[in-house]
């Protein structure tokens, strides 16, 4: 599998508040980045795969409600990550 459990956990410190922090908003939009960017390169290779094509949109669908979440909550936590993970809005 592309994501092994140590570089799930490597992406919760680096995000999360701990290597253990898989519900905070910051952590699960990390992780959705990390396999949005896996399914492109994929998507890249094999065009005529629907399933993934569609698994790819979900994923930004769900990315993209956590980040609507964030602005409404907390301004600056939402900024923070749109710095980090160079998401542009």
């Amino acid at each position: 599998m592309y994501l092994t459990a140590e570089k799930k956990k490597d992406l919760f410190k680096k995000y999360g508040k701990s290597d253990t922090d898989t519900g905070s908003p910051e952590s699960q939009i990390a992780l959705f980045t990390q396999r949005i960017e896996h399914l492109t390169g994929h998507l890249k290779k094999n065009e005529k795969d629907f399933s993934t094509q569609r698994a790819l949109l979900k994923l930004v669908g769900k990315r993209r409600r956590l980040l609507d979440y964030l602005k409404r909550r907390e301004i600056e936590r939402y900024r923070a990550i749109l710095k980090v993970l160079n998401l542009r809005k």
